[in-house]
Parts: C-alpha cells; structure tokens; sequence
C-alpha cells in the first residue's frame, strides 16, 4: 500500500478519517499493521477537549491537535530499518505479531539512566497523545491502517496462543503493576498479602484489569463499583463478590456496605480507576487502618479534591500509590499472565465492540455508554 488510512482527531469531538503516506523505517524504526488499537479513557478525555496531561511533571503539556489517537495497539511487523530487537533481543521480520510499548523513553535522562519506571522519563513521549500528526511521518497512533513505531520503542512479541483480541488488552495490564506493589506494602504494614479484600472503583476497562490481576494474584474478595450496571455484570463474571451502583447509592451507603462486607475494617486495598477526582477522596475512606489506594485513573487533570491529611492519612496509617502509566517490564508478564488464563476466565467478552475506522467517532462515543464494555478500533476492516 502507498497510501494509509487513518481516524484522526482534527479537534475535540471531531474526528474524521484522512490518507497519508506509507513511511519507509529509518534505522531502528519499524512499520506495524496494525490489527487492533483499543479506545482508552485517554482518547475519551481527548476527544472531550479535557487534554491537560502529566500535570506537575517535567512534561506537562496540553495536547495538540490533529493527532491519532490510539496506544493500545497489536499488530504485524511490515518493514523495520535494519535489524531491530524485541524486549528478549530477537531480531524482529515481516509477519512476527507485535504489541509496542505506549510510550518512547528518551534513555539519557536522571530516570532513564537509573532504572526507573520509563513513564517516569522527563522527555517522554507517548503514542496517540504528544505525537501528534504535525510531526512527520504523522503515523504515531493506532487508529490507522498502519503505525510508526520509533528508534527506541520497546516491542514485545505475541505469544502463538494469545489471540488480538486480547492481546489488544496488554497496555491496560501492565497499566495494573500498582496491584503487586499494594500487595507488598500490605505485607510490610503487617497481616496477609494474599486473601484479603480488594476494591476497585471504577470497573471500565482499566478498573476490569486492576481486578482481574487483583483475583489471579490472590484477592479472597473482591468489591466493583460502577455506574454502568453492565460493568458490574462484567466485573462479577470475572469474580466480584459485591457490586455497587453510584447511580443508586450514596457515597455514605456505599461504604457502609463495603464495611459490612469486611467485619466493619474497610478494604485492604481501594483501586481508584474511575477517573473521577471524587472517586480518591471515597477510596480514602473506604479503606481499611493500614490499608492501601492506588490512584490509576486520573491521568488527565480534572481538578483538585478536599482531603484531611490527618485523619484521612496520617493516622489512619494508609499507603498512597500514584500509577501514572504501565512499566516496561509487565508488557511480556502481562501477556504470558492472560494467555495462561483463557480456559479459566472470561476474556473473550472483554473486547465488546469493534468498529473500523470510518465509524472511530462513533466508537469513541459509543465507549462512554452503558452499552459498551472494552471498543477497540479495527483499522483493516471496512
């Protein structure tokens, strides 16, 4: 093909679909059909307008438009520049199944340098957000028939028995590392890592994967909430014991349930993913003396919330975890996790729609309903 097709996001709630030309890799660069691109809850924040990101961080910035959005990305290898190596140091060729990393570190700065997460890089940049269609060869997000992936990237192969469909979900997965570091805090604070009571507010896409990893690394009990009533199903399929809705309950309601579900403690851990600021303040009170929150979903600026340090914190001896994006090494784990667990959950259901690039706005629209669980974008269909 000369020419590529691409969704691109020309402004908030406007997205049409455009031609650019097929790039030829530079040394390191590879070239990636890509065969699924999901919808996240940043793309909706894009399309909404809400496009302040990395807020307090070296890299803050608003989003420039037009960009193509998508960073949850599986495909083919179609064309590398030289020879270029997956994250286990083999060589890359036409047709290898690839998921790449969502983000592009710069590997010379303080946290690069000091093996530190790579979202933690202070000149990062992430595919569907701060590489935009300005820049050449414009083919930065995977809401497009094809991707270009730079020198650089981390690029992890597919295993044989993972299908796209759920190897779409693999950023979300290693978005989940938050759950494993809770577990450890839980265990040096005192009491089990493993058996207790977990919480995830939120149960979306990334809210579902937090559980998902929270029950395979043990969770004796698990707690959804939501607003949409079909998350909540979704989450109880995948073994949520209690599942409440914010639409028919109160924030006081809500934890008087969760108490009573957990001998009057709180939760062990709160997984906040709901990406509603309010959603933190009710994970603080919802956890248990000694418990941890883990805050995964605000990772676009929706304003500050009213906390007490004190008795909200400090004395309550609660662990704070702030994920801003997935680690590079939970890529290959995350894969290996879910393909291990086909026969045992139900991944097939996560992945509700899909849709071809000529109905991406209809997508993008459609992931913020009730009827929806996990859209992805079908660049080759038509």
């Amino acid at each position: 093909m000369s020419s590529v097709r691409a969704a691109v996001t020309e402004r908030p709630g406007r997205i049409t679909v455009q031609r650019f030309s097929r790039p030829e890799p530079e040394p390191g660069a590879v070239v990636m059909q890509v065969h699924f691109s999901g919808i996240c809850g940043t793309d909706k924040h894009t399309f909404r307008g809400e496009n302040k990101q990395y807020a307090g961080t070296p890299h803050e910035r608003d989003l420039t438009y037009p960009l193509i959005c998508g960073h949850e990305n599986v495909g083919i290898v179609l064309a590398t520049g030289g020879d270029v190596f997956d994250s286990e140091g083999r060589v890359l060729h036409p047709g290898d199944r690839i998921v790449p990393g969502a983000n592009v570190p710069c590997g010379t700065c303080h946290f690069c340098r000091n093996n530190f997460p790579y979202y933690f890089c202070s000149k990062m940049e992430d595919y569907g957000n701060s590489l935009h269609c300005g820049r050449a060869p414009h083919l930065f997000g995977g809401w497009a028939e094809c991707m270009y992936l730079l020198p650089g990237t981390p690029i992890f192969r597919v295993p044989d028995d993972l299908p796209d469909e759920v190897a779409v979900l693999t950023e979300i997965m290693a978005v989940t590392h938050g759950v494993e570091t809770a577990l450890s805090l839980l265990g040096l604070m005192g009491g089990s890592r493993f058996g207790g009571s977990i919480a995830v507010l939120g149960v979306g896409p990334l809210g579902l994967c937090h559980l998902i990893k929270a029950r395979l690394l043990g969770a004796g009990q698990l707690i959804a909430t939501d607003k949409f009533p079909s998350r909540l199903r979704m989450a109880e399929a995948f073994g949520a014991t209690l599942t409440l809705d914010v639409d028919q309950t109160e924030a006081n309601e809500r934890l008087a349930r969760v108490r009573e579900a957990t001998n009057g403690l709180g939760a062990d851990v709160v997984l906040s993913c709901s990406g509603v600021p309010q959603g933190f303040v009710e994970a603080l009170r919802m956890v248990r003396v000694g418990g941890v929150v883990v805050e995964a979903g605000t990772f676009v600026d929706m304003g500050p919330v009213s906390i007490n340090p004190n008795s909200d914190i400090c004395t309550r001896n609660v662990s704070i975890i702030g994920i801003g994006g997935e680690t590079a090494t939970s890529y290959l784990p995350a894969m290996r996790l879910m393909a291990a667990n086909l026969g045992r959950l139900p991944f097939d259901r996560v992945v509700s729609h899909r849709m071809p690039l000529s109905r991406a706005q209809e997508g993008v629209e459609l992931a913020q309903t009730d009827a929806a669980m996990k859209v992805v974008i079908e660049p080759q269909a038509e």
